[in-house]
């Protein structure tokens, strides 16, 4: 097995002739078949740009919606999308006008399974796919319906499971859910939380992974970030109930972070998706700087658990410093195999 096989957390940017460029909720520039032919086109190219850099789990870099959890939600009925109410998200941290969920969700069609499959078709490594989770849906919808935001999660994780069984089906190797919101709800996280993160992966025989970081490198991450002082403990109270549940991944921001890598020690029963790459910064990396987030991830966890990636997506980024960052994370996790290969054994004769 090759040790510190590299993936990324989900978003890259989309390119400037598909949509907006370095923008977290970007317009379409085309429409029509020529946008889903645009799609695909974006999709591959990014493939192709991860495979170079040496990523072993690649994606589509969500290139096949604008963002992360109303992309996946467009096609989704039950939600009515001209009835906006203002609301808080991540607990206020910024205030925008949300789509307003109006009756039980339901899938109209599979929304990913034809643009996983067409993906499948042209990598011959793994494949990953993120879905945005259930309790940061909640946190991006208002509730005109349910009247209690953990009976919408676990509404919303049925509809998830559907589309992952699907997901599945088509070829993909490790399915994602990002809850970014598992950040802020620590006590929803446990209270119900979990539950229905379970219940968005029941039944997958494929690797499952959840994501958590501390969001995009917008500014209202940034100032929330900036509240939190010297030493980010957030992960210290939901790794315990995580590493209990059945999702066998976990998606974490380690590089340029505040986080104590000493709290990876909580997952003692999970893969860890460790973040070498900070998202928030414009710079690209060095091999060796990646090299070493590895090395101190190796404090708390044996170098087989361990697989390189991003802090969190890279949507909001130049096209430039994402392939540049990609390049880094791959060259990086190179450079910490070679310093951890196993010592050549002469054969005796």
């Amino acid at each position: 097995m090759m040790l510190f096989p590299a993936t990324i957390a989900g978003s890259l940017p989309k390119p400037a002739w598909l949509a907006e460029t370095e923008k977290l909720w970007p317009k379409w520039l085309l429409e029509g078949p020529a946008l889903d032919q645009a799609k695909r086109d974006a999709a591959l190219i990014w493939i192709k740009e991860q495979e170079d850099a040496g990523i072993a789990t690649v994606s589509d870099g969500e290139q096949f919606r604008t963002h992360f959890v109303h992309g996946f939600l467009e096609t989704v009925e039950g939600i009515d999308w001209n009835l906006k109410t203002k609301m808080g998200i991540r607990n206020n941290r910024y205030i925008v006008d949300v789509p307003t969920v109006t009756g039980r969700p339901k899938r109209s069609r599979a929304v990913h399974r034809d643009e996983a499959a067409f993906c499948r078709s042209h990598t011959a490594g793994k494949l990953k796919w993120t879905l945005p989770g259930p309790m940061t849906i909640c946190d991006t919808l208002a509730d005109g319906h349910f009247g209690r935001r953990a009976d919408m999660a676990m509404a919303f994780a049925e509809i998830l499971n559907e589309e992952a069984l699907e997901l599945e089906a088509a070829g993909v190797d490790v399915i994602q859910f990002d809850e970014p919101a598992f950040n802020v709800f620590m006590d929803d996280v446990k209270e119900w939380g979990i539950a229905t993160l379970e219940r968005a992966a029941r039944g997958l025989k494929c690797a499952t992974a959840v994501h958590i970081c501390y969001g995009y490198g917008i500014e209202a991450n940034l100032k929330w970030k900036e509240t939190l002082g010297a030493e980010w403990r957030q992960y210290e109270e939901i790794f315990p109930a995580i590493n209990a549940s059945s999702i066998s991944q976990v998606s974490l921001e380690c590089a340029n972070s505040h986080v104590p890598i000493s709290l990876l020690g909580l997952l003692p029963d999970k893969v860890l998706l460790v973040g070498a790459i900070d998202v928030a910064s414009t710079t690209v990396e060095t091999p060796e700087k990646v090299a070493d987030t590895i090395e101190q991830a190796l404090k708390q966890a044996d170098a087989e658990r361990i697989q390189p990636c991003t802090n969190c997506g890279m949507a909001p980024l130049s096209r430039a410093v994402a392939a540049g960052k990609l390049g880094a994370l791959g060259k990086g996790a190179e450079l910490a195999r070679s310093r951890h290969a196993a010592p050549h054994v002469a054969e005796s004769g």
